[in-house]
C-alpha cells in the first residue's frame, strides 16, 4: 500500500512523548502521518529510535508559538492537493519555573500561544482540507489538571484553571499582560488554562462545525504520562519523584507508548466516532478498562463563554 492509499493524520509536537508514541500507533494501524514539529532533526532521530518504517511518515516544520508558521505550514500542505482524515492537537509547551513570561513572535506569553492559539489558527485552517476525506477527526489532547469536575482539576497549587472574563484576551494578550483573566503571571496556572482553551475549542468546534461538516471533534485524558518531556522544564527533584508518585501512590500513571495507543484509538477506532466527547480512562488506572465519556466543568461546557473565547481568539490569530 503507498502512502496515497492510507488515511492521513498531521500530529504535532511528534518528536517526544505522546505525540511520536500516537505516531507509531497510528502507523502500526496503517496510517500515514505528518510529524509537525518545531525541531527536524530532533523528529528525524525519535523516528529513527522507533524504528518507523522509512515511507510511513513525513516531517514537517511547524513552529505552533509563531502565527506566521503555522499560516505556512498550513499552505505547504494545502499544495498537496490532498484530503486530511485527522489533526491531532497534541504539542505543548510547559514551563512552570519561569519568574516572567516569555512571548511568542507576536508578543503573547509562550504558553497560551503554542498550546492554545497556535492550535485554534491551525484547527480553523484545517477545516477545508478536513471536510475532504470520508470520515474526518480532529483530536485535542486536554489534561486532568484544566478539569475541576476532578480531582486533579481542583489543586490549588499554583491555582486552579480559571480564564475569569478573559480580561487578558480584550486587553490585547501583550506586554505587560501575560494571563488570560488579566492577572499576575504564574506559569504553572498558564498552562492549565491554556488547556482548559483547547478544551473548550474543541467543544465550539463541534458546536459549530459537526453538523454541517461530519468532522468529528474529541478531546481525550490519556492518563497520567508522568515521565513525558513535558515536564523537562519542571524542577529535578519533581521529574524524579512524580512518577514513582503517580505509579505507587495515585495509580494514575499511564507509559508513553500505552497513552500513544490511546490517542491512536481515538484517532482511528469506530468506537470513538461520537463527536463532542471528552474521553476518559479514568485517574485511577485499571487492567482492561474501556474509556468512557468523561464530564467536564461547567468552566469548560458554558456555550456563552465559549463563544465569548472563540470570538476574542479569532481576533488575537487575526481570523
Amino acid at each position: 500500500m503507498t502512502a496515497a492509499d492510507k488515511p492521513l493524520a498531521i500530529v504535532t509536537g511528534a518528536s517526544s512523548g505522546v505525540g511520536l508514541h500516537a505516531t507509531k500507533a497510528l502507523i502500526d494501524k496503517g496510517w500515514h502521518v505528518i510529524m509537525a514539529c518545531r525541531n527536524l532533526d530532533k523528529a528525524a532521530s525519535a523516528a529513527q529510535s522507533l524504528n518507523l518504517p522509512v515511507g510511513a511518515f513525513d516531517i514537517a516544520f511547524l513552529n505552533l508559538g509563531s502565527l506566521a508558521s503555522v499560516r505556512a505550514f498550513h499552505a505547504a500542505f494545502r499544495a498537496r492537493g490532498v484530503a486530511l482524515d485527522a489533526l491531532v492537537c497534541n504539542a505543548a509547551t510547559y514551563l512552570p519555573q519561569l519568574k516572567s513570561p516569555l512571548r511568542s513572535a507576536e508578543g503573547f506569553e509562550i504558553s497560551v500561544a503554542t498550546n492554545y492559539l497556535g492550535h485554534f489558527l491551525l484547527a480553523n485552517l484545517m477545516l477545508d482540507d478536513l471536510q475532504k476525506a470520508a470520515a474526518p477527526r480532529l483530536v485535542t489532547l486536554g489534561t486532568v489538571t484544566a478539569n475541576s469536575e476532578e480531582f486533579g482539576g481542583k489543586v490549588p497549587i499554583p491555582a486552579p484553571a480559571d480564564l475569569g472574563e478573559f480580561q487578558g484576551f480584550k486587553d490585547g494578550f501583550k506586554a505587560p499582560i501575560a494571563m488570560i483573566d488579566g492577572k499576575p503571571f504564574k506559569p504553572g496556572k498558564a498552562y492549565k488554562d491554556s488547556k482548559l482553551c483547547t478544551m473548550m475549542m474543541n467543544r465550539e468546534l463541534h458546536s459549530r462545525f459537526h453538523a454541517s461538516t461530519g468532522i468529528v471533534f474529541s478531546t481525550l485524558y490519556p492518563g497520567c504520562v508522568a515521565d513525558t518531556p513535558l515536564f523537562r522544564n519542571a524542577p529535578k527533584l519533581f521529574q524524579k519523584i512524580f512518577p514513582w508518585f503517580q505509579k505507587n501512590i495515585t495509580k494514575g500513571y499511564v507509559s508513553q507508548p500505552l497513552s500513544g495507543l490511546r490517542v491512536a484509538e481515538v484517532v482511528a477506532d469506530p468506537q470513538f466516532a461520537q463527536s463532542g466527547v471528552h474521553w476518559s480512562w479514568g485517574n485511577r488506572q485499571q487492567e482492561g478498562r474501556a474509556a468512557f465519556a468523561q464530564n467536564l466543568s461547567i468552566k469548560a461546557t458554558d456555550t456563552a463563554r465559549s463563544k465569548t473565547l472563540w470570538d476574542l481568539s479569532a481576533g488575537l490569530v487575526g481570523l
